[in-house]
Parts: structure tokens; C-alpha cells; sequence
């Protein structure tokens, strides 16, 4: 018990604590969005084919992404909880479970990728040369797509410990990794054979193993409270259970925005091609105001999950209502940015006149949705952080499929100019929800919660994960 309470997670001053932690995996985030435009814009002085080939390879990216994220997402949040009630033991059989569920992981898009790449792209193009350079891609990121696996769920154990900075060296190695081997790869310098697409696949996967390395190094060579071990490992169903209780959640809510883009497409084609554009251009550009809110989501959901395990409800709400202050300061700065400059924004893809006849409005437009979504945000990671990823998936839905869709469809009806309207509108329904969601929660687990020796708490929460 009194490791738990030396844990700077439930001693250190929450302001301090939430910016040192979320710092790295803010940085960490933009890297990421970077290296991936760098990465499409070597793919593209290739040819189009090779842009279309790796475009249509995107979903299955994304759903990769997906499940890796959502399950480290469910390990980060048991293993902060575990620690947070003093369990070190369990939190540390939580983490090893990380390691197994990452090669089961691996397996399945392994086979998957191997079975049914060529028939995925043959269903969208008859062109074979982008359904080649397509399979050339996809084979390499499926087949070797153990690193992302590992590299991610031990990344999500480290930040449960409140260790921010080994995570942030990970992504920042792989990043660099796959920079530097992009242009090496791709088009044959140093001597090595030109590769093209599929260059560009292994310098991605060379990145991933990268740093999954590094990770295996710290997580086996430096001390933290958990430990990861296969000595007199048994296979647990109830971790498992509990760490996809979030997980899945969390799976499903990274994986429907493919489902988004392509309904939203389907309804901006049929005004023209140049809107479709700007959606995308839009995606783009608010990737570097979002991907910030979702690094400091990364600092603190172990530290929600934490004091919800250890029973601090002051600490837990303080957490609250600062992260969502810095939140909502962030998309308040990025809203500003989007209303004021979207001109310019616009500009750096190279804008014809049409694009930025709909995309200045649009980009005003949409921008309203950044504060509430900011809010909506914190939310869905609380209830993350205490076990109820079922509530943030619900959210998650609520803003990106129930709501904004039809509400895009019939703005359509009006005009392409009413259709961005549905982003907003999505995101103050979603908040009210969020809200509702809350007080539910508030009185039904948080209201209250008392430190563990003042309660004589034991190892877990009262009420079952799946309460409320």
C-alpha cells in the first residue's frame, strides 16, 4: 500500500503533474503527424498510381492502428487503476498479458494480410498496376506489423507508471528511423536497390521494430512498479476481460473515422470533387490541433485512473477540470487560428481558386466543433481511465456516426455550404451527452470515494467494471 501512495500520481501538485506528463506525448503526437506527411509526400513523386495505391491501403492502416491503440489504451487503464489501489502485482500480470495479446495481435493481421490483401484491392480498381504496388504496401505493414503490436502496448504500460519520457523516446526513434529510411528506401540512394511503394512499407515496419526494441530494453533493463514477466505465467481471462472492457471500446472508436471519411465523401461528391478536397485538406490540418488534446489525454488518463483506483476524489476531479481547462485552451487557440487565417491554412496545399471559394467557409465553419469537442474529449477519457470505455465508445458513435452523417445528408438537401454545419452540431449534441454521462457517473461511482485507509479498501472498485 505504500508504494501506491508514494506514487507522484497521487502525490504530486496536478498542474505540474499533468504538464510533465503530457508534454512527451504531445511532441510525441506531432512527430507522428509529421512523418506522416513527409511519408506521402515521397510515396507521391512516384506517380499517382503509387499515392492511389497507398490511399486505398489507408482503412487497413487505420484498423492496424486501431486495435493496437485500443488495446494498450485498456492496459494503460487497468494498470493505473491496479497501481492506483495498491495492487502492483495484478497491474504487473496486466502487463504481461500486454506482451501475449500483442503477438495474438500480430497473428491475426498477419494471416489476414497474407489471405486477402490481393482481393481487398482487386475490389476497388481494375488497374493492376496500383492493385501490384497496393500489395507491395499492404503485404509489408500486415505481415510485419509485430513491432507496432509491441511497441505500442508497452508504451501504454509505461505511461500507467507516470513514465512519459521513455515513451516519447520510443515514437521519437521510430519516427526518425523511418524519415531517414523513406527516401533511402523508396528511390535507391546509398546504393541500395530502388524499392518504390514498397520501400516505403519497410521503412515503416523498420521504424516500428525500432522501437519496439527500445521498449523491450527499457521495459526489461529499468526498474518501474510493474513487472513484466513469462516465469510462472498463467493465462487470465478476467485481465483480459478487463483490459478489452476499455480496449474494445477504444478499438471500435479509432476505427469508425475510416467509416466517417467515406459517408462524408459520399455526400461531398456529389457536389464536386474539389469538396471532397477540402475534407480531406481539413483532416490534415486539424490533426495538429487535436493530436495535442489527444497527448494530453496520454499524461492524464493514468492519473484519472489512478486516483479513481486509490480512491482521491479531490485529486481525480482536480485532474478533471484541469485537463479540460488546458483542453479547451487549445482548440480555443485552434479555432481562432481556423477562423482568422483559413486562407493561408488552405494555401499550403497549394489551393486552386474553387478550393478556397468552399474551403475558407468550411474551414470556418467546422472550427466551431473544436471547443465543445475539446470537452467531449476529456470526458470520453475519464470514463477510459475508470473502466467505462463503453461510454466513450457510446460518445464516440454518438459524434461520428449517429449524428453528424444524417445531419450532413439532409444540410446537403439545403446546400453544400449548410453540410459543414453537421460538425458543430455533432459535437454540442455529443457534449450534452457527455455531460449526462458524467453526473451519472458522478453519483453513481465518484461522489463518494475515500482514500483507501480511510475505507479499508481492498484490491478493487465496489461495483463491476460494466456499472452504469
Amino acid at each position: 500500500m505504500e508504494q501506491a501512495k508514494e506514487n507522484k500520481m497521487g502525490t504530486a501538485p496536478i498542474f505540474r503533474l499533468i504538464v510533465s506528463m503530457s508534454l512527451p506525448a504531445m511532441f510525441s503526437m506531432l512527430i507522428q503527424s509529421l512523418y506522416n506527411v513527409v511519408d506521402s509526400m515521397f510515396v507521391a513523386q512516384i506517380g499517382e498510381d503509387a499515392l492511389t495505391a497507398v490511399s486505398l491501403a489507408f482503412p487497413v492502416q487505420t484498423l492496424l492502428i486501431a486495435v493496437a491503440v485500443g488495446t494498450g489504451v485498456g492496459i494503460n487503464s487497468l494498470v493505473a487503476r491496479r497501481l492506483g489501489e495498491g495492487n502492483r502485482e495484478e497491474a504487473s500480470h496486466a502487463a504481461t498479458h500486454g506482451i501475449l495479446l500483442a503477438f495474438c495481435s500480430w497473428i491475426v493481421f498477419a494471416v489476414l494480410g497474407a489471405l486477402f490483401t490481393r482481393m481487398f484491392f482487386e475490389a476497388f480498381t481494375d488497374t493492376q498496376r496500383v492493385v501490384q504496388m497496393g500489395c507491395d504496401y499492404t503485404y509489408v505493414v500486415t505481415i510485419a506489423s509485430l513491432g507496432m503490436f509491441v511497441q505500442m502496448n508497452i508504451e501504454k504500460t509505461l505511461q500507467a507508471t507516470g513514465n512519459m519520457i521513455y515513451p516519447m523516446m520510443s515514437q521519437l526513434t521510430g519516427a526518425i528511423t523511418n524519415i531517414i529510411l523513406d527516401p533511402i528506401l523508396i528511390f535507391g540512394w546509398l546504393g541500395i536497390p530502388a524499392m518504390g511503394v514498397r520501400g516505403a512499407a519497410v521503412a515503416t515496419v523498420a521504424g516500428q521494430f525500432v522501437a519496439m526494441f527500445f521498449c523491450l530494453f527499457v521495459a526489461f533493463q529499468k526498474k518501474h512498479e510493474v513487472h513484466i514477466t513469462f516465469k510462472g505465467f498463467r493465462l487470465h481471462g478476467y485481465i483480459i476481460k478487463n483490459i478489452y472492457a476499455v480496449g474494445l471500446p477504444a478499438i471500435i472508436m479509432q476505427a469508425i473515422m475510416s467509416v466517417l471519411v467515406v459517408g462524408l465523401n459520399t455526400i461531398l461528391i456529389k457536389f464536386s470533387e474539389a469538396a471532397v478536397a477540402v475534407l480531406g485538406v481539413y483532416y490534415k490540418l486539424q490533426s495538429f490541433v487535436f493530436m495535442p488534446v489527444f497527448g494530453l489525454t496520454q499524461g492524464i488518463m493514468p492519473i484519472l485512473g489512478y486516483n479513481y483506483g486509490a480512491r482521491n476524489k479531490h485529486r481525480l476531479l482536480s485532474t478533471l477540470r484541469i485537463g479540460g481547462a488546458i483542453a479547451f485552451g487549445i482548440m480555443l487557440l485552434g479555432m481562432l487560428l481556423f477562423l482568422l487565417l483559413p486562407a493561408q491554412l488552405l494555401s499550403i496545399f497549394n489551393a486552386s481558386e474553387q478550393l478556397l471559394s468552399i474551403g475558407v467557409p468550411a474551414l470556418r465553419i467546422i472550427s466551431l466543433c473544436f471547443c465543445p469537442a475539446a470537452l467531449g474529449i476529456i470526458f470520453s477519457t475519464l470514463f477510459q481511465a475508470v473502466g467505462m470505455g463503453g461510454k466513450s465508445l457510446l460518445l464516440s458513435v454518438l459524434r461520428q456516426l449517429v449524428v453528424i452523417l444524417p445531419a450532413a445528408y439532409l444540410l446537403s438537401g439545403i446546400g453544400l455550404h449548410y453540410v459543414w454545419y453537421a460538425f458543430p452540431i455533432a459535437e454540442a449534441v455529443s457534449l450534452a451527452a457527455g455531460v449526462w454521462l458524467f453526473i451519472r457517473v458522478y453519483k453513481g461511482r465518484i461522489r463518494y470515494l475515500q482514500p483507501n485507509e480511510v475505507m479499508g479498501f481492498a484490491k478493487h472498485e465496489a461495483a463491476p467494471e460494466s456499472a452504469l
